[in-house]
C-alpha cells in the first residue's frame, strides 16, 4: 500500500472517529466472506459502521485523533475490525447475538468515554443505557409522583361523594 493510501485511510478512520462517539474493535479472523457480508447487513440495519482496517493505520488514526487511547492498543492484534456507533449498546446487542458462536468476538471498545478491554466485558456494554433510554427513565419518574397525586385527587373525590351520597340518603 502507498503512503498516500495509506494517508487516506488514516483520515477517513479519524474523520469516522470524530463523527461517531463509541467504537467497538472486533475479531474476525475466523469469520469467511459469507458470515462478514451478514454481519456488515445487521450492522446496516442497526445504523453501525464497520470498517475493517490495518491495526497499524487504526493506531495511527487515534493518534491523530487525540486523547490516550493506550488502553486499546493491546487489543490492536490479528484481524480486527472497527463498529463505529452513536448509541453505546448498539454493537454490543449485536455481538450478543454472536456470543455463543465465540465469532465476531470483543476485543474492546471505546463507549461513553470509557474503555472496556476484553470479551467478558460484552454484558456491562449491553446494560449501558442510550441517550433516549435515560431520557425516557427520568420522565417516566418525573411522570410518577404526579400521577400518584391525580389518582389520589381522584379516589379520595369519589371516595367523598360517596360518604355524601350515603349520608343524604340516611338523612331522607
Amino acid at each position: 500500500m502507498k503512503k498516500e493510501d495509506k494517508g487516506l485511510v488514516i483520515d477517513k478512520v479519524a474523520e469516522a472517529l470524530n463523527t461517531y462517539n463509541n467504537f467497538y474493535l472486533v475479531n474476525t479472523e475466523a469469520m469467511d466472506a459469507e458470515a462478514t457480508a451478514k454481519l456488515r447487513r445487521q450492522c446496516f440495519k442497526a445504523g453501525i459502521k464497520m470498517v475493517v482496517v490495518k491495526n497499524t493505520l487504526f493506531k495511527k488514526a487515534l493518534e491523530a485523533h487525540g486523547g490516550d487511547y493506550s488502553q486499546l492498543y493491546p487489543a490492536l492484534k490479528g484481524t480486527t475490525a472497527v463498529l463505529f456507533s452513536e448509541v453505546a449498546n448498539a454493537p454490543a446487542k449485536l455481538l450478543k447475538e454472536y456470543e455463543k458462536d465465540a465469532v465476531p468476538a470483543l476485543k474492546a471498545a471505546y463507549a461513553e468515554e470509557g474503555f472496556y478491554v476484553g470479551a467478558d466485558q460484552l454484558s456491562a456494554l449491553v446494560s449501558i443505557k442510550s441517550k433516549n433510554e435515560v431520557i425516557a427513565d427520568i420522565v417516566a419518574l418525573l411522570q410518577s409522583p404526579a400521577k400518584n397525586v391525580i389518582s389520589a385527587l381522584t379516589s379520595g373525590g369519589t371516595k367523598l361523594h360517596g360518604i355524601l351520597q350515603t349520608l343524604s340518603e340516611k338523612g331522607n
